[in-house]
């Protein structure tokens, strides 16, 4: 584990010539691309979402493909068609999906039948049009970024496209010591231009093969399960964390364990990324509305109650 430590942190100080001040952000969304999750960036315009998926793809020599999702793009410009030929043979035209790294920028600005195209290929990896079946490449991620809810021109996601992605994360303002840094630093030049590359895409592939050989204790995943079945129970949420989510946040506690040199996980690797794999799964109760409770607070207290276990 520990080989892989230096690059990890290359990585991250990589990215962080662009993105400043954000290492916490980008430590989360690198953890889940190495546990082949995929990830949301909630946050208003102009904080960094897109320069962050960019600087990413720069730092692991994924190809990439950005699209701007607007109320008029369609199904078939994502996964792809088929169209008659010269030959009046039928011909499949790819779609963008087919990269290593795909952007969905403000996926909540189009249309709900668009946002679906990404379904089975976030949760497969292959794409099915007019009856053909084909596999995207790996390594294969989505980072989609979208608006808070209520900004013009949005729309809430349905609960099948937010349980896809594995973390939901905010990119949050910088502070003024962070945004004087990233003024002086596009004074001469674009940062993006000195990012360099650190891993290939088959160097990624070996880093995921290694995230799943971590091990995981018994008693944590007692500690998983006891922390998942409490969302599905608690009278202000209406709608708990499903399987896959008990999966994702197993996944991720270890990619972050993989991260910190380890080669087990323990309880800290989970509470660390609760909130950003769980808060997007959850559909609270009116009882919690009317409480003023929030996702936050709700898993705050339910890690409260729940001991976690010891391990050595």
């Amino acid at each position: 584990m520990e080989k892989y430590q230096e690059k990890i942190q290359k990585i991250i100080d990589e990215i962080s010539k662009a993105v400043v001040g954000k290492e916490v952000v980008i430590t989360k969304v690198l953890g889940a691309i190495l546990a082949k999750g995929h990830i949301l960036i909630e946050d208003i315009p102009g904080v960094g979402k897109t320069t962050l998926a960019l600087a990413i793809s720069k730092t692991m020599e994924l190809d990439h493909r950005r699209m701007q999702f607007t109320p008029d793009v369609l199904p078939s410009d994502v996964v792809g068609f088929t169209i008659l030929n010269k030959e009046q043979e039928l011909e499949y035209k790819p779609g963008a999906i087919f990269t290593n790294l795909f952007l969905a920028d403000e996926i909540n600005r189009t249309s709900s039948k668009t946002q679906s195209a990404l379904l089975e290929v976030m949760e497969e990896g292959n794409v099915t049009v007019d009856g053909l079946t084909l596999e995207v490449e790996e390594p294969f991620t989505v980072i989609a970024t979208q608006n808070p809810i209520g900004s013009i021109g949005t729309q809430m996601l349905p609960e099948s496209q937010l349980d896809r992605f594995m973390v939901k994360l905010t990119m949050g303002y910088p502070s003024v010591q962070q945004e004087i840094a990233m003024l002086k630093d596009r004074h001469m030049q674009n940062p993006m231009d000195t990012i360099q590359k650190v891993i290939s895409k088959h160097e990624l592939i070996e880093m995921q093969k290694q995230v799943e050989t971590v091990f995981v204790h018994n008693d944590i995943y007692q500690y998983i399960g006891a922390l998942v079945h409490a969302t599905r129970e608690h009278s202000f949420i209406e709608l708990g964390v499903s399987p896959r989510g008990t999966i994702a946040l197993t996944c991720m506690a270890k990619a972050m364990a993989f991260m910190r040199a380890r080669d087990f996980v323990v309880p800290e690797d989970i509470i660390d990324v609760i909130p950003n794999v769980i808060s997007h799964r959850l559909v609270l109760s009116s009882k919690a509305k009317v409480s003023h409770e929030n996702e936050k607070t709700i898993l705050e207290a339910i890690i409260q109650q729940i001991p976690a276990p010891k391990v050595r």
